[in-house]
């Protein structure tokens, strides 16, 4: 059925998926939904509910299933507020993780089996943070290709977005989830797990007001639905350069042209141009992020050239500690080919 939904999403791009909601509560998915939560490597943490998925049996897992079965079909279904918990980060700050009870990461997993066949037909190839058979190291392959040879990307700006999963507009993201589901019982779980609340050992309970708790097994597809503006935004620009041999006359007249590599919240803009060019991207990115309720981080964004290594994109996001530094003579033959964009199916 996932084949199905994603290859109707790819031929029907205006499509708006209208009766969804079977499918969330339909056994083969739940049991499917269970078996990943039960296998993830967050399986041993609680929630408020005070119960790890790895602790759950074989029999109370039939009867939980059952459950959320028939609270789903009953739409009477309500998640429970998130646990909140923080942990270090490499930098020596904190990073809260908000922790969802069993059934809830259940359902959350049910939905997530039925909403990302549909939004990977509209996700960019640029786009390669949380998102299947795409990792880390794919990004830093495409940055190398971009930036070597006659390419030359050789300008970039490196983005990185202030509390990006605490700061995401509700009301932004859900019109974006809009533009393919129709589906108002699915927008309404999917608002409904927005919503949920958060507990905390030092500031009891508050609602969510903005973002998607991080650690949330929604919260990755929900915020490249978010972050897919970024996308879309030099998709168009590069579309507006016009074919191949236009863009080859602009770049002799000048005219920068830019790529976009993006992993999570961390994205890399590749230039072919100027620093002047480069630097011009500052206003222009804030106002993509805006209506997102979103904001560069001003200390972890900056413009530099390749040879300067990178920060964020590059490394960040590979858990590597040390500056990645794409040479601008590295062999494009080298990257991933059944990973990567190759230069025809990019355009480049």
């Amino acid at each position: 059925m996932q084949r199905k939904l994603h290859h109707w999403a790819v031929d029907e791009t205006d499509r708006c998926f209208d009766d969804l909601y079977n499918l969330v509560y339909d056994p083969a998915f739940l049991t499917v939904a269970w078996e990943r939560v039960r296998t993830n490597k967050g399986a041993r943490s609680a929630g408020t509910d005070g119960i790890a998925p790895r602790s759950v049996g074989p029999v109370e897992a039939v009867g939980l299933l059952a459950r959320l079965r028939q609270e789903l079909k009953e739409r009477v279904f309500r998640p429970d507020p998130v646990r909140e918990v923080t942990i270090p980060k490499a930098n020596g700050k904190l990073r809260s993780l908000g922790i969802a009870t069993v059934a809830d990461r259940v359902v959350q997993a049910s939905l997530k089996l039925v909403l990302e066949p549909i939004f990977e037909a509209d996700f960019h190839p640029c786009s390669y943070g949380f998102r299947p058979r795409r990792r880390a190291q794919d990004a830093i392959a495409e940055i190398h290709h971009l930036a070597s040879g006659s390419r030359a990307y050789h300008w970039v700006f490196e983005g990185d977005i202030t509390a990006c999963f605490d700061e995401i507009s509700h009301s932004a993201l859900m019109d974006r989830v809009r533009r393919r589901i129709g589906d108002k019982r699915v927008l309404a779980l999917v608002k409904s797990f927005l919503k949920a609340g958060i507990l905390s050992k030092d500031l009891g309970y508050r609602d969510n007001v903005t973002g998607t708790p991080q650690g949330g097994i929604l919260s990755p597809l929900l915020s490249n639905v978010a972050l897919s503006v970024l996308d879309e935004h030099f998709a168009a620009k590069w579309k507006a350069l016009g074919s191949e041999w236009t863009r080859a006359k602009h770049r002799r007249a000048g005219v920068p042209t830019m790529k976009i590599v993006r992993y999570a919240d961390d994205f890399c803009v590749m230039v072919h141009g100027t620093r002047v060019d480069a630097e011009a991207l500052w206003g222009e990115i804030a106002a993509v992020l805006a209506p997102m309720g979103l904001r560069l981080s001003v200390e972890k964004s900056r413009v530099c050239h390749i040879d300067e290594g990178l920060s964020s994109s590059a490394s960040a996001s590979s858990g590597s500690s040390r500056r990645a530094r794409p040479s601008t003579t590295s062999t494009p033959g080298r990257r991933r080919r059944h990973s990567c964009p190759s230069p025809r199916r990019s355009g480049i």
